[in-house]
């Protein structure tokens, strides 16, 4: 008896892991819907490539595809032009399509190379979206992926609005903060403004991020960073434009960039609810 019981609460058990499972692949399968993927993983197709120095041969091993993953700087020796002032590797993969309206997400994670201009800004990358000039620097708006291991801090998704402006919400003039927990407007903003410090990352450890930017036209975009909204903007001084993900400063990785392009706008209140 005492063995039949013990099945029996084992049964269970396993019934209600299975249960959590399904719920669970349902509840994912539900949030990736209407998503399509946007680098598929084996060449360039839909993409250009940019560096700086403007060579073509070299941007193709600065920005390596590997097992559906980009590697930035893969073949490139540690310590590349570090200090020198010769920042020739600066640059970006793009998108040639223009986007408006959308959900975009991607995950990285940074390796252990440095390269350019490191002592100045750590570890750095980003994603430039909205970009209506696609020059090495590119005017448009960026989410920006950033770990400053001197301070510990950890800058992914504070906003560079580079050749463009946006109103921004901010409590104390440094961070941002959602209007309901006292961020108040700052109009026509630019340049760096940084995201709040709340949300959990990974920096150093071989981990990976998972980075959100849902941004509707001209009217307001929401950077989201391992699911917390961390920073947020209205009325954008640009409405489309195409989408380019930067090599820099150090070595990184870029999987999993997919988007959701939408026909019309969502309030934005739906997306501060979660």
């Amino acid at each position: 008896m005492k063995n039949q019981k013990n099945s029996f609460q084992l049964y269970l058990i396993a019934t209600l892991v299975c249960a959590i499972s399904f719920g669970n692949l349902q509840a994912q399968k539900s949030n990736d819907k209407g998503f399509v993927d946007l680098f598929n993983g084996k060449d360039w197709n839909g993409w250009h490539l940019k560096l700086r120095n403007g060579d073509e041969e070299m941007a193709k091993k600065v920005y390596a595809i590997e097992d559906g993953i980009v590697h930035v700087f893969k073949d490139s020796p540690d310590s590349l032009n570090l200090n020198t002032g010769d920042n020739g590797t600066h640059g970006l993969f793009y998108t040639n399509k223009k986007y408006s309206k959308y959900i975009l997400r991607f995950e990285y994670k940074w390796g252990e190379k440095i390269t350019n201009n490191f002592d100045e800004w750590q570890y750095d990358a980003g994603c430039y979206y909205h970009v209506f000039d696609d020059k090495i620097w590119p005017k448009g708006i960026e989410y920006q992926v950033r770990y400053n291991h001197l301070t510990e801090r950890n800058h992914t998704g504070d906003f560079w609005a580079a050749g463009t402006t946006l109103d921004w919400y901010s409590a104390d003039g440094e961070t941002f903060s959602t209007p309901k927990n006292g961020g108040e407007k700052k109009e026509q903003s630019k340049n760096e403004l940084h995201a709040s410090k709340e949300a959990e990352f990974n920096a150093l450890n071989d981990e990976w991020n998972k980075c959100e930017i849902i941004v509707m036209g001209d009217e307001y975009t929401i950077h989201k960073l391992n699911g917390k909204i961390v920073n947020m903007a209205t009325n954008l001084s640009v409405s489309e434009g195409i989408i380019g993900f930067q090599s820099e400063t150090a070595e990184i990785f870029y999987r999993n960039i997919k988007i959701k392009e939408l026909d019309k706008s969502i309030a934005i209140k739906k997306f501060l609810k979660k």
